[in-house]
């Protein structure tokens, strides 16, 4: 089987939906959404990975990467639920698993509650349970607007949030107790990020601070469907990783691996492949 990643585009009212695709058109479709602030791009070696066990459909999400900015303010986790559901039903897809990575997860836990007979399963890799305090600064700064400008300061400033975010967390805390101690991406890695932020630059923050102001507690307690939370072992989410899985009932608890190694992303594959055929 070919691991290569194809690309394609799908309409839906607002404009198109971009998304990369793996696997065999007949394997178990797999629905897997990226995390805040880029796009699909950002875990390519894990679409690939998981193309060897299902068709993958990973949409970037309305407002990121390639796909058309949003319609409807202030943006919402259940619009942005709502505008992947339709794209992926404009592709034929009825039924599928979901994965979801951090504000993926977000996602996907909205999908199945407005949509419990489309999706089967659902894995959520990494869901923060903030304070109150931590969650007023994380919506402070996290997610700055940004608009170009003529002096291109948008291009210095998307680098930094990148490049910092891979240094510290949040990426804004430049002290010694916000040191990850993961080192930064290649060069060309880093480059690429950095431009799918700026696809999306002047739009990207709406769905970073609804993910960060998401009310999760109430809703996961509300799901219905087999679920997995789940956390890499280099993910900065992973403490919260037992509390999360205690919210929802019957679910489910793993560690990925780390993503920036073959072994740990087959590791992560292999997990989520294990829960979602199971």
């Amino acid at each position: 089987m070919s691991d290569r990643v194809n690309r394609g585009f799908v309409e839906i009212d607002e404009g198109q939906i971009h998304y990369r695709t793996s696997g065999a058109v007949d394997a178990p479709p797999l629905v897997m959404l990226h995390g805040s602030p880029l796009s699909s791009y950002s875990i390519i070696p894990l679409i690939r990975a998981m193309g060897r066990h299902f068709r993958v459909i990973a949409p970037d999400t309305i407002g990121n990467g390639d796909s058309s900015p949003q319609q409807k303010f202030p943006v919402t986790i259940d619009y942005m639920a709502d505008a992947m559901m339709r794209a992926m039903a404009n592709l034929g897809l009825d039924s599928y698993y979901v994965y979801g990575f951090h504000t993926g997860g977000n996602i996907g836990i909205e999908a199945a509650l407005a949509q419990p007979q489309t999706v089967k399963k659902l894995v959520i890799d990494g869901m923060g349970l903030y304070s109150p305090k931590d969650q007023a600064d994380l919506l402070a700064n996290q997610a700055p607007e940004m608009t170009p400008d003529l002096e291109g300061t948008q291009l210095l400033r998307a680098w930094h949030l990148v490049r910092d975010g891979k240094i510290f967390w949040p990426w804004w805390n430049r002290t010694k107790e916000g040191v990850r101690g993961l080192g930064l991406s290649d060069a060309d890695t880093m480059h690429d990020e950095v431009v799918e932020l700026l696809k999306s630059i002047r739009t990207y923050h709406h769905n970073y601070r609804a993910a960060l102001g998401y009310d999760k507690r109430p809703r996961v307690a509300l799901l219905k469907l087999p679920v997995m939370v789940m956390a890499g072992e280099t993910d900065m989410l992973r403490p919260y990783l037992e509390e999360a899985a205690a919210l929802i009932p019957g679910a489910k608890h793993g560690i990925g691996g780390d993503p920036k190694t073959p072994e740990g992303l087959e590791k992560t594959a292999q997990l989520c492949a294990d829960f979602f055929l199971d």
